[in-house]
């Protein structure tokens, strides 16, 4: 059966159809999903996402590009996903000055480490009360925007504004200190 064929039929709804298109181009999509994403789960859902697009998309679907089609909708999936991340992702301090502030590493980079950590606590502290439990909860513990707002009862833009608000307060120290 050409692919054609398995289009007319998804457009009219039978989902033995959306069996045999996925039969015919799982692996390739699968493969795609893999260039595009490195976590099996994100492999996992952006094969299915695709598939259930396939099939509410049927009807529009042009016959002869069905391979064509589903990759690029596989490619939109995995972009959708990347700004769906990147939007909930919350900014954090660098894993590397986390990891050496309370290690047992003398000398060096170890020392300026654990002193910048030493140094942004402090200032963080001197921000005023919702400040600072805003950027204890996204920057020192990973949470997202979305999670700090929760718990604090905000709106998540309020979140993000709080954290780039003191964030340049923390650069404009950071600048002063140079001059």
């Amino acid at each position: 059966m050409t692919d054609a064929a398995l289009l007319e039929r998804l457009a009219r709804g039978e989902p033995e159809a959306l069996g045999a298109v996925f039969d015919r181009h799982a692996s390739a999509v699968t493969r795609y999903a893999w260039a595009l994403a490195s976590d099996r789960r994100d492999v996992e859902e952006l094969v299915q996402d695709t598939f259930l697009t396939a099939w509410r998309r049927g009807a529009s679907i042009p016959q002869e590009s069905l391979l064509p089609w589903l990759l690029v909708t596989c490619r939109n999936h995995a972009l959708n996903l990347q700004r769906l991340r990147a939007k909930h992702r919350a900014d954090e301090l660098r894993d590397d000055l986390l990891a050496t502030s309370g290690s047992g590493v003398e000398g060096g980079d170890g020392d300026d480490a654990r002193d910048q950590l030493r140094w942004v606590m402090a200032e963080i502290e001197k921000l005023p009360a919702i400040d600072r439990r805003v950027c204890e909860l996204c920057l020192i513990e990973g949470r997202s925007y979305a999670e700090a707002a929760e718990q604090l009862g905000l709106t998540v833009g309020a979140v993000k504004q709080r954290v780039l608000r003191s964030r340049t307060r923390l650069r404009k120290v950071v600048t002063d200190d140079e001059n």
